[in-house]
């Protein structure tokens, strides 16, 4: 009869933090398992040394290395592959044998653990079960007493040993965090936390629950000093309060605008270095739709206004970094794309803003999103045009337009009608047609990612110019673009339309 394979959990490093039912598996165990490096001693089995039984066996598990770098021509992963077949192999001998083997494991067996390793190779052939553990994540923050997460924010667990972008963009993706696996990590960990602008929210716990527990600010502590059973935390900002900007004419350090842009819809288009960018700031400013996207935060202060109001909104926000604050203005798709980095940048260049820092973190696009919603329509050389003429005279919006058909380029067109402005769309698709033929392509992309999307591919003869919008976005085709039904490649195995312009163009 095969035996019982047992991963216990041993929480994180006090032995009063053993939960009852892992000391009953531990005392109830034939077989005890745990690892070492080479030098013999085994943290997880001095945590349960008191309840293992007279008389059972002990399997130590020695790592052949304990970093990722090995000498070994075949490479790290290769070595430590072998070494778990091997434990899994003499742990097989016991199981074969009808003993009952109890796995020990620091924190939770199943959260970067060694004893995942053992349990993807012999759970599928013996009864299992899996004891749980207190997690040093929970440790750690109970060792500071700050709350890891509140209301709506979200948590995230970092590997520390990821690259350094990978990390930052980790960090700017989530509300708090707990960054595992310090130690050789710590100076990669603590600079991907100071490109993210969150350093100073960082704390570092060393060996929680353990004699030699340290609590200290991550900024402040010596690298060399930090081992591996240490974790770095951004808690919970919920409970910090909206601190007001300072009096106009205060001494305070300069501020910065970064204009974000937030895609063109809901929060699945925002990019990790937007949100980390909307989440470290004092206020939020702009067209108040937009700002409505973003989490309520306590801490911040959210300024609102009409959409008309642009050249005035970048001087409010400039004027708020003057005193001191971190402003974001928020903008839809790309803030460099008919929005509002260039009406902050045209402030800024003005005198009493000229030292304010600037920053633009760009997004994904309108025109984009339309487009891979429609297929590849952009595959070649393709203009952006905003049919309005508010900002600009028709002659000029018309001239460009038919340049760019003279050129053959595919055309996005932005903001094609609204209420009071429709002839200009009747006048595109008259223009079009002196240069296109009435079967071109042309994607009619509506509110792209919103609840009301509606994205069709037709033709220039089929062009609704009744229905289009400012929500609506138009892709114009070239003559190679082609328009495509595809059957059963839709949602649901239905049929669907697809749009795409060759990357090769023919000779003339």
């Amino acid at each position: 009869m095969a035996g019982r394979l047992v991963g216990v959990g041993l929480g994180p490093g006090d032995p009063e933090l053993l939960t009852l039912k892992a000391v009953h598996a531990i005392r109830d165990a034939d077989v005890v398992v745990y690892h070492s490096a080479r030098h013999g001693r085994s943290t997880a089995r001095s945590i349960a040394a008191e309840h293992l039984r007279d008389g059972v066996v002990e399997e130590q598990l020695v790592y052949p290395v304990t970093t990722e770098e090995t000498d070994d021509p075949r490479g790290y992963r290769a070595v430590i592959d072998e070494f778990y077949e091997q434990c899994a192999a003499r742990l097989r001998t016991h199981l074969d044998q009808g003993r009952t083997v109890a796995v020990l494991s620091l924190g939770d067996p199943l959260l970067y653990s060694s004893y995942q390793h053992l349990h993807e190779r012999l759970s599928a052939d013996y009864p299992t079960e899996v004891v749980p553990g207190i997690t040093s994540i929970s440790a750690a923050s109970a060792a500071l007493a700050q709350p890891l997460a509140e209301e709506t924010e979200i948590l995230t667990v970092i590997p520390g040993t990821l690259p350094e972008d990978q990390l930052v963009a980790a960090i700017d993706a989530t509300d708090t965090a707990v960054i595992m696996k310090l130690g050789r990590t710590v100076t990669t960990v603590r600079s991907a936390l100071e490109r993210a602008g969150r350093l100073d929210d960082a704390w570092l716990v060393e060996r929680a629950s353990m004699a030699a527990e340290r609590r200290v600010r991550l900024a402040e502590v010596d690298p060399d000093t930090v081992p591996y059973f240490a974790v770095a935390l951004l808690t919970s900002r919920q409970a910090r309060p909206a601190v007001p900007a300072p009096p106009v004419g205060a001494d305070v350090p300069v501020g910065t605008v970064t204009v974000v842009g937030t895609g063109p819809a809901g929060a699945e288009w925002l990019t990790p270095q937007a949100r980390g960018a909307l989440a470290a700031a004092d206020d939020l400013v702009g067209y108040v739709t937009y700002v409505d996207r973003v989490p309520v935060r306590p801490w911040q202060i959210r300024h609102a206004s009409d959409n008309k109001v642009e050249s005035e909104r970048a001087a409010f926000a400039l004027d708020l970094a003057r005193r001191g604050r971190e402003v974001c203005v928020v903008s839809s798709g790309d803030p460099g794309v008919f929005a509002m980095a260039t009406a902050v940048l045209e402030v800024a260049s003005e005198p009493g803003y000229q030292d304010i820092p600037v920053r633009i973190v760009p997004g994904m696009t309108a025109a984009h999103a339309a487009a891979a919603r429609a297929g590849a329509p952009l595959g070649h050389d393709y203009a952006t045009i905003s049919l309005s003429d508010r900002l600009k005279p028709w002659s000029v919006v018309s001239r460009r337009v038919r340049l760019a058909l003279e050129a053959d380029l595919v055309i996005a067109i932005y903001n094609p009608a609204s209420r009071s402005r429709r002839h200009q769309v009747v006048a595109l698709k008259e223009l079009i047609g002196e240069h296109r033929s009435p079967s071109t392509p042309v994607v009619v992309a509506r509110d792209v990612g919103g609840p009301t999307e509606r994205v069709r591919v037709l033709t220039l003869a089929e062009l609704p110019t009744d229905e289009i919008d400012m929500r609506t976005l138009l892709i114009i085709g070239s003559s190679q673009t082609e328009r495509v039904n595809r059957r059963g490649a839709g949602p649901g195995g239905s049929d669907v339309t697809i749009a795409w312009t060759p990357r090769r163009y023919p000779e003339a």
